[in-house]
């Protein structure tokens, strides 16, 4: 029987000479304005965080929604909904080391890696309430992810497939709203006092 694999493996493609849109690997001193825009319209981010042990986890989570904002040239944030997991802001009060990636998955290939220094400001904090007013409300809001950079990178993404976005999930806009301010902060006691390694996640 011939498998997909071997009809793949023997099938004649026609090769398309592909335009270098974004050289191998480039570093930027600044968010400028094409960097702002191509950000902007992306749909999905992910973001990576260790502990300083190095017997512990490292975690990437993608994230969602209009939740991102570039608040200079070279510090940005997001907003951090609640969700079953606490390693992000357990990380980022062990050692702040925060890595953001965007990916297109439409258009010219292009992979941006943002990393920095981030630290966790959760309501109450001095500042977030200026920090909220730069997002559109969003329900189980939890800290807002704020990260001064220090080094911009782009690269090419030549092997990142097309996808194309069809709609966000509401999933989590629909049960945060049916939890309510109050059993969310109930849900973060029970669920993101601690990370998987045992580092302090939130406390109330």
């Amino acid at each position: 029987m011939r498998t997909l694999a071997s009809s793949r493996r023997n099938a004649v493609v026609a090769t398309v000479p592909v335009r270098q849109t974004e050289p191998m690997a480039r570093t930027h001193d600044s968010l400028d304005d094409t960097l702002r825009d191509w950000i902007a319209a992306q749909h999905v981010f992910f973001v990576a965080t260790a502990p300083t042990a190095t017997d512990g986890h490292v975690n990437v989570s993608p994230k969602g929604y209009d939740t991102f904002r570039i608040l200079d040239d070279s510090t940005v944030a997001y907003l951090d909904l609640t969700g079953s997991g606490v390693e992000t802001i357990a990380h980022l009060q062990d050692n702040a080391r925060l890595t953001i990636m965007f990916c297109g998955f439409e258009g010219p290939p292009r992979i941006v890696r943002l990393f920095g220094q981030g630290d966790v400001v959760r309501p109450g904090d001095d500042g977030f309430g200026e920090l909220l007013g730069r997002f559109e409300p969003v329900p189980g809001i939890r800290s807002i992810i704020r990260c001064r950079l220090d080094r911009i990178q782009s690269s090419c993404g030549y092997s990142v497939p097309f996808l194309a976005f069809e709609s966000d999930r509401e999933t989590l806009r629909d049960w945060a709203e049916r939890k309510g301010p109050d059993d969310l902060v109930d849900y973060r006691a029970e669920k993101n006092a601690t990370s998987i390694d045992g580092l302090a996640g939130i406390t109330p």
